[in-house]
């Protein structure tokens, strides 16, 4: 007798059999590792919400990027946390400055062998902790803002970075950045727009890893976590303005924003598993409650799934290497 309704289940029947018929797949290429350099670190600082992640000194943050070459990382975001803030982040734009010398940095060491990208954002260099500069009023002035955004472009974009990333969900922010791309000359530098970012819980151990300041929330300029629609509109504005990729904040509560995205996206489209969600499967694993290797490859191809092209991970580096493994 014949079951053609059991024919999902014999391409199910063994582990070759599951990896042919598979719909979806990983590969390192994929991946992006986000990574943290702090001013004035003689030894890397262990981060204690995020096991395994550390706040780099100069040397090992450059050993790090050697090693995602080496298992065939796609690129390597960076994050700068200096030794001293103000209200308008002034150390961004210096070009001996943490973050514009860990770009030079890291390109010295991988050339254009992997893809480096960084933070273009003030709430690591303000003393306040928000993304942008304060008015009167206390709350983010925007046009401000940009001005520095603009800056702070040009100056990583000098430092070698390939693409920039920012982050602050500054209205306009991408407009602005590509041209000031465009009349400094850096018609190469690619924008990967944070379109659909949003104010979320599982920030907190980010918060850690770049020691923030911040008190309160971003609530005023991040989006709302009961808005859809909103993201489209999000993204389009970016696309409009320029954006080379655009890129769903966080990735694993926020899957339906990341399907949406994908489908009317010409461009590619990253997700960011972000800090909490990294902590949350290292905390379960630890407790023996979950696999861990398990859970973090099921956890990255979920997102991949859903539609991202890249995924940035703090796992990328080791998943690249369990997937050589494989």
């Amino acid at each position: 007798m014949s079951f053609p309704n059991h024919r999902p289940r014999r391409l199910r029947t063994t582990p070759a059999m599951r990896r042919l018929a598979a719909e979806n797949r990983l590969t390192a290429a994929e991946l992006i590792l986000p990574a943290f350099i702090r001013e004035g670190l003689s030894e890397p600082n262990p981060i204690g919400s995020m096991p395994g992640v550390v706040q780099h000194t100069t040397d090992t943050l450059k050993r790090a990027a050697s090693e995602a070459v080496e298992l065939g990382v796609g690129g390597i975001m960076l994050f700068g946390i200096p030794a001293r803030r103000d209200a308008e982040g002034t150390a961004s734009l210096d070009p001996d400055g943490v973050l514009n010398k860990a770009i030079r940095d890291v390109r010295a060491e991988v050339g254009d062998d992997l893809v480096i990208m960084s933070d273009v954002c003030l709430d690591e260099f303000t003393d306040h902790g928000h993304c942008g500069v304060l008015g009167r009023d206390g709350y983010v002035d925007n046009d401000a803002t940009l001005d520095i955004y603009a800056k702070m472009a040009v100056a990583q974009a000098d430092a070698g970075a390939h693409v920039l990333g920012p982050s602050g969900m500054m209205d306009g922010q991408i407009g602005v950045i590509r041209q000031a791309l465009e009349d400094a000359g850096h018609v190469n530098t690619a924008v990967i727009a944070y379109a659909a970012k949003y104010a979320s819980a599982f920030y907190g151990p980010f918060r850690e890893a770049v020691d923030s300041q911040l008190k309160g929330d971003r609530r005023t300029y991040q989006m709302d976590a009961a808005n859809r629609r909103e993201a489209i509109q999000e993204v389009e504005l970016d696309l409009a303005e320029g954006a080379d990729m655009v890129m769903v904040k966080p990735a694993m509560s926020y899957l339906d924003i990341l399907r949406d995205v994908a489908e009317m996206s010409p461009v590619p489209v990253a997700a960011y598993q972000i800090s909490g969600e990294y902590a949350m499967i290292e905390a379960a694993a630890a407790n023996g409650w979950i696999d861990r290797r398990a859970a973090v490859t099921e956890s990255v191809l979920g997102i991949r799934r859903a539609g991202a092209n890249m995924v940035l991970t703090y796992w990328a580096s080791e998943l690249a290497g369990w997937l050589r493994e494989a």
